[in-house]
């Protein structure tokens, strides 16, 4: 299954779609009450709540527009429906070890969804780069800060669909 653009998992794109709706249907609304009644109260340029109000309302505008252009621009695939699970695609979750057998699990997921505190690394991360279209038993080498290093792909998995 092609990848290319800003591949998202249906998980990821419902997040951002939650977070759109937030935003505009119950923070932006609060927001904006709070500026006309602010902008009631007289003079504006010493008026905190007017002040915080319409920069708070920049911000909210900013993030939506951000949020509608990355939704836009994102393409949903469902890892559970990749056609071969026998290789590193979209949606796995990879087994690596090291040299010394440090083992690591990561999920492989779409940029806007990436969290790695979690183990979700995001698809144009270096180490995702190098683990794409890998079988169990290859090898990888990852360019890291610290230098170069070599993983190899232990076990892949995918949801059930």
């Amino acid at each position: 299954m092609q990848t290319d653009g800003n591949p998202i998992t249906p998980a990821g794109m419902a997040a951002l779609r939650a977070r759109y709706d937030h935003l505009l249907g119950t923070e932006r609304p609060a927001i904006v009450e709070i500026v006309s009644w602010a902008a009631g109260n007289g003079d504006r340029s010493e008026n905190g709540d007017y002040l915080y109000g319409r920069k708070r309302m920049r911000e909210i505008d900013r993030e939506l527009n951000f949020l509608s252009r990355r939704m836009k621009a994102a393409r949903v695939i469902d890892p559970a429906h990749q056609p071969d699970k026998t290789r590193v695609l979209f949606g796995a979750t990879v087994e690596i070890a090291d040299e010394d057998d440090n083992r690591m699990t990561l999920t492989l997921v779409g940029d806007d969804e990436q969290d790695a505190t979690a183990r979700r690394i995001g698809w144009s991360a270096p180490i995702a780069h190098a683990l794409r279209g890998a079988r169990v038993g290859d090898l990888r080498k990852v360019r890291l800060p610290s230098g170069e290093k070599e993983w190899e792909v232990m076990e892949i998995t995918f949801p059930e669909g």
